[in-house]
This record gives structure tokens, C-alpha cells and sequence, in this order.
């Protein structure tokens, strides 16, 4: 399509030879780990029943006559990859028997039937019913199964989409890009023309904003209830809520990103003003009309597409710096006469989006989401520690995100259903999204070394937290909203959660006779905080 665009009609016949930035092999595993967790999601929805239906003869000493029909059904729907078409000849309760399209017949049994057992139910409609004639969709099992001989089971094709795509920060060049399950079945790419909601993976920009107010890891904000009339949001009445219901009282800043509190993050838009926020994220290549100035902002109720996301976290990877994505490295002519050369990655300051003090304590603070968080499987599958990015699950688990990087190499997932619908109350970015990142991240991080970045200056280290230089000793925000209440019996603590010691280089200054920024509510707050329990 790029090149279309570019030499129209020539395109097919000028011989042009195009390098693309796509890497054949990361490709490959991206495609893999995408279709994986689709169908792994698939596996848990009710079956819709079979694709199609076919008249079988039933007499099986004629078997021409079944070869017969049998062709008639494979000629009317294709293999997709690893869902391979098959139709069956016999079903059961506890065994299906089908035949591929090869001739082979295979036996079915076990939990190589459980994706479908509502459509061997005696209670089955006509439409979902499993009986001979039923042309299913068979995928052959990684594993061989004690109870399912055969070594295959029967699934359905997903109605659910996914996208993911892949750059390095350091000059936007595009590695991967998988538009969606099945080009053939749906041709809109995912990556580039999917616009949706972020959810919290969009809440790492709003604490960007935050460090330049005086916000940093250590900053106490209180993980309260909150309401909001119909004039603050901007349409109707609004009461969040966090993920699981529960509220836990102060704790720091690093703790609240990491667990993805939804209160915090909106204390923190709070204290930095929706407007200023909406001009800072324009900093990382959103549209600011795509993100109403609201504080439901700072839950990722705007509209991103994936692309967007891996440029933008391109930005904290590379030390602050925008660039472009792009596919195409260089287009050459048959004699081999350079026509289109690869962009130079701009390293000025004219496209410098952030600070690099703000990427480097914005990185700080994402290693612990996936060192402790709800990304926590990241390091502890990978065993490395230089790897950093935000889960996202949206309202009613309509979009799951996961957007991650190392220092050479950023990656965005989402899955969710073409037109938003809910996907289960237990379907999360953590879930769904994750563990592609993982599988893609194992394979394309191979051999590279830990990378971890190097402290800029104007960044102090102290207490295992990192600050400004200007919002050190008392300049900065040390706390926000202690004073609201929790609800009555919530059981939440009142101390913050201690700062996790962080291994970027650099060495802690003297220790201050009054810390700017307490890891802890001081004695007179916590009594405040148990007199309010109390009450």
C-alpha cells in the first residue's frame, strides 16, 4: 500500500526491489504468540456450534459416495493456518470422530473435546449441535494428552481481535506489525486503524506530567473513594472505583502505579490540572482532541491506536526523544540505483518530546510494575530487569493492553472485539495482552545484553527513590488527599509502601536531616488517618 501510494501503476511493473525493517523472525513469533492468546482466550467462551453443515450418506458401504461429499464440503472452506477445517463423522458425549482433509480420521476425546461439550449436550439447539455432517475447526495439541489419544481438539475460529506491533526507540524502525488474527478473514489493520481505549496503560503519561509539578516515587497519595458531579466530568455523575473494589489508604506513588490504582492516578491528574496534561501528552504523539481534558483521563478513556502506543513509550525507552515509525529501509530499482534511502533517526532537540530526567524516573518507576506489579510475570519469566511497561484493562474488560520496553526494542499488544463488547469480568491486559509481549520479548531479547540507563544529570537518588534536583530537600509534592476518608471498615493500612531499591547507577547523597519527601506519613498524619477510621 506505501508503495502504491508512491508510484502508482509502476509498482507492478518498474521491477522495484523494497527492504523492509520487518525482521522475518520476529515477525513469525509476534504472528504466533498473537494467534496463541487469542485462541487460548477462545477456548474459555461458549461455543457457537459448528461453521457449517453438510449432507453425509449414511450408508457406509458406498464410500465414493462419501469421498464425494466430502470433497464438496473441504471446496467450500479453507484451513486457516493451525485451525485446520474437519468434519464430522460421529459424535458422543465423550468422543468425537472426524475426518481432515488429508482422508485422515481422527478421534477426539477427553479434554480435546471440553472447548465444546455444550455442543454434544443431549440439550444442544439444531445450531450448535455436534453430529455428523458438522464441519468444525480441529487444532493438533502441543502436548499429547493421556485422556486424548488423537492429539487434537476441536475449537472455533475467534471472534475476538488482537494487534501487536514492535519497533526500536532508537531510530522507529518497525520490527514486527500483526494487523489482526486473519488478514484473509479481515483485512483492517489493527495496528494502525484500530482507535480505542487505553485504559490504565495509559496512566504512565499522566505520572510523566506529574514529575514536573514536584510529584516523584515517594510522594504519599491516598488510595480513597472519590465522586465526581455531572459538571467535572463533563457528561454524567461518576463514582470510580479500583479494579477489585477496595481501597487502601495512603501509599506511594511508585506502589499506586504499580498496582494500577485508578483513585491515585486521578489524585494525580487532580493536582496536575486536566488542561496541562492534555497539552503534556501531545509530548509523546497523542492527539490532544482524542483525550478530552476530564479527569477520566487519567483511567485511558481517550482513543489511541497501538502504533500510537509504541511510539509514545518509544519516547520514555530512548530518553525522551519522538520518533516516527517506519517499515520501509530503502526501495532500489532493478540496476540497483537507490531511489528511497532510510530517514535518519533525529537526535535534536527540536524533536526531544520529554525531558530525559522525566523518561529516566518514569523507567524507575515502570520496573516495578513489572518486577512486583500486575506486569510481575515479565521479569520473573524473563530473569532480566531492564524491561518496563503498564497493563491496561478498560471498563468492563472491553480492551486488554500490555505496552513494554527495553532500551533497543518497545512493543504494543491489544485484543478486543471489533465492535466493544465485553470480554469477562476476569479478562485483563495481565491476562491477555501480557504474555504475547512475553513470547515475543524471549525470542527477540536472545542474546542481548542487560541494559539498564544510565542516571542523567539534575536526578538525585536518595532512600532508594529518585528526584528532580530542584524538587529535593522539601521543594516537591510529598503527599496528596490525606485528608479524605476511607469507608468504614475497609481495612486498609496507613503507612506507605516502603520504596524498592532501585539498581540504576548512581550514588546516594548524604542523608538530609528532613526528607523532602517521606516514604511514610508522618506520626501526626497517621493519627489523623486512624482518628478518621476511628470515626
Amino acid at each position: 500500500q506505501l508503495i502504491f501510494a508512491q508510484y502508482g501503476e509502476e509498482t507492478y511493473t518498474r521491477g522495484l526491489d523494497v527492504y523492509t525493517t520487518v525482521r522475518s523472525t520476529d515477525q513469525e513469533v509476534a504472528y504466533r504468540a498473537l494467534r496463541r492468546s487469542l485462541l487460548d482466550y477462545e477456548r474459555r467462551q461458549v461455543y457457537r456450534g459448528p461453521e457449517k453443515f453438510v449432507a453425509l450418506p449414511k450408508d457406509a458401504s458406498d464410500p465414493k459416495a462419501l469421498e464425494e461429499a466430502l470433497d464438496d464440503a473441504f471446496g467450500e472452506v479453507r484451513d486457516n493456518d493451525e485451525l485446520q477445517v474437519a468434519v464430522v463423522l460421529d459424535a458422543t458425549p465423550k468422543k468425537v470422530t472426524l475426518v481432515r482433509r488429508s482422508g485422515e480420521t481422527v478421534e477426539v476425546a477427553g479434554d480435546g473435546i471440553k472447548p465444546v461439550q455444550s455442543g454434544l449436550s443431549d440439550k444442544a439447539g439444531p445450531a450448535i449441535k455436534l453430529r455428523r455432517g458438522a464441519i468444525v475447526r480441529i487444532v493438533k495439541l502441543a502436548k499429547p494428552q493421556p485422556n486424548n489419544p488423537g492429539g487434537f481438539e476441536i475449537t472455533q475460529q475467534p471472534e475476538v481481535e488482537g494487534a501487536f506491533v514492535s519497533m526500536d526507540p532508537r531510530d522507529g524502525s518497525v520490527r514486527a506489525l500483526v494487523g489482526g488474527f486473519d488478514f484473509n478473514k479481515n483485512k483492517f489493520n489493527h495496528v494502525t486503524q484500530a482507535w480505542r481505549q487505553p485504559g490504565s496503560s495509559f496512566k504512565p503519561f499522566i505520572y510523566s506530567a506529574a514529575l514536573e509539578k514536584g510529584f516523584n516515587g515517594a510522594t504519599v497519595v491516598n488510595d480513597a473513594p472519590l465522586f465526581f458531579d455531572a459538571g467535572t466530568t463533563g457528561s454524567q455523575a461518576w463514582e470510580p472505583k479500583n479494579y477489585d473494589g477496595t481501597f487502601e489508604g495512603p501509599m506511594s506513588l511508585r506502589r499506586g502505579l504499580a498496582r494500577s490504582k485508578n483513585m491515585i492516578s486521578i489524585r494525580v491528574l487532580q493536582s496536575v490540572g486536566a488542561q496541562r496534561a492534555q497539552e503534556w501528552i501531545t509530548r509523546f504523539g497523542f492527539d490532544a482532541d482524542k483525550h478530552p481534558a476530564y479527569l477520566t483521563m487519567a483511567l485511558g478513556a481517550g482513543s489511541v491506536t497501538p502504533m500510537q502506543m509504541a511510539q509514545a513509550y518509544s519516547v520514555f525507552a530512548n530518553g525522551g526523544y519522538r520518533m516516527s515509525p517506519f517499515v520501509i529501509s530503502r526501495i532500489e530499482d532493478p540496476k540497483g540505483k537507490l531511489l528511497v534511502k532510510p530517514p535518519r533517526p533525529p537526535r535534536d532537540e527540536a524533536h526531544r518530546g520529554i525531558d530525559a530526567r522525566n523518561a529516566f524516573v518514569m523507567t524507575q518507576l515502570m520496573q516495578e510494575i513489572t518486577r512486583s506489579g500486575t506486569a510481575a510475570k515479565a521479569q520473573a519469566t524473563l530473569k532480566r530487569p531492564d524491561i518496563y511497561g503498564k497493563t491496561g484493562t478498560t471498563n468492563d474488560s472491553m480492551d486488554a493492553w500490555f505496552v513494554g520496553y527495553h532500551p533497543t526494542l518497545v512493543a504494543a499488544v491489544w485484543i478486543g472485539y471489533d465492535n466493544p463488547r465485553k470480554m469477562g469480568s476476569n479478562e485483563t491486559g495481565g491476562g491477555l495482552a501480557l504474555p504475547v509481549w512475553i513470547s515475543y520479548m524471549e525470542h527477540a531479547l536472545k542474546g542481548v545484553a542487560v541494559q539498564e540507563p544510565t542516571a542523567p544529570e539534575g536526578v538525585i537518588q536518595s532512600g532508594g527513590e529518585w528526584f528532580y534536583e530542584e524538587f529535593y530537600r522539601g521543594a516537591g509534592v510529598s503527599s496528596v488527599g490525606l485528608d479524605d476518608k476511607l469507608p468504614e471498615g475497609s481495612g486498609a493500612g496507613v503507612g506507605a509502601a516502603p520504596a524498592s531499591p532501585t539498581t540504576a547507577p548512581a550514588e546516594a547523597p548524604p542523608k538530609p536531616a528532613a526528607p523532602a519527601a517521606p516514604a511514610a506519613p508522618s506520626q501526626d498524619e497517621k493519627k489523623k488517618i486512624l482518628d478518621l477510621f476511628r470515626n
